[in-house]
């Protein structure tokens, strides 16, 4: 048995998704997101490791995925969205938890079969997969996305 954190990293809100695999296939084990608040980009920063860190730390997941860094025509979101994704790399690289990066297309396209799914999509997707009775928050699916990506691609290495 394994489990996956994936993260769908942000400024505002950091998804994460946490998912067991087993020769059986795979399992819910928890999501959420992090909010953090309005204050300056360090503490906003700093906000994420330290919660972060503290999921990583109860679920001790053996593996990490994350959504790569795509181009965005507002270059400044971009630029933070990828101090967001470096604070979470320091999360996992801290304790020693191998990372894996996946382009947005390849998650959608992964999860729901086309590379152009919608939030929505993605979200009954991953209700669906995971066999989920309620509605997931979308970073938090999105997070779990990324996880099943990792479960699906790495899928013989993680399991044997």
């Amino acid at each position: 048995m394994f489990t996956i954190i994936g993260i769908d990293p942000g400024l505002q809100i950091t998804g994460y998704g946490i998912i067991k695999c087993t020769k059986k296939g795979i399992s819910y084990i928890n999501s959420g997101y992090i909010r953090t608040s309005k204050k300056d980009l360090a503490f906003r920063l700093q906000e994420i490791y330290v919660m972060l860190t503290e999921v990583v730390n109860q679920f001790s997941p053996n593996y990490f995925a994350i959504e790569e860094v795509f181009l965005s025509k507002n270059v400044k979101s971009a630029l933070k969205l990828g101090q967001a994704r470096g604070v979470a790399i320091i999360t996992a690289a801290n304790q020693s938890i191998p990372v894996f990066e996946y382009a947005v297309r390849k998650i959608k396209k992964t999860v729901t079969g086309t590379g152009n799914a919608n939030k929505h999509q993605i979200q009954n997707m991953v209700k669906i997969l995971l066999n989920l009775s309620q509605k997931i928050q979308e970073d938090a699916a999105d997070a779990l996305a990324i996880a099943i990506t990792h479960y699906y691609i790495h899928q013989k290495n993680i399991i044997s």
